[in-house]
């Protein structure tokens, strides 16, 4: 990437498919479609998986951005 500031990169990655995995073990992948300055996470048409066993499917979710480390798909 030629541009390293971040907002930059954010911006080209939205709409992507992301994972997202949690503290608590749970990942959600998931369409981005809002990141914060406190990463905050809004995701679309998102699956939440535990032990890599689909157990939820969601529409919409809103992860808090302490509790994550997002990985882009």
């Amino acid at each position: 990437m030629e541009d390293s500031n971040p907002a930059n990169y954010i911006k080209q990655i939205l709409g992507r498919q992301v994972h997202v995995s949690l503290s608590t073990g749970s990942e959600f992948f998931g369409r981005l479609v809002c990141l914060d300055g406190f990463m905050n996470i809004a995701l679309e048409q998102c699956e939440e998986r535990v032990q890599g066993k689909t157990v939820a499917k969601y529409g919409d979710v809103l992860l808090r951005g302490n509790n994550g480390t997002l990985t882009l798909i």
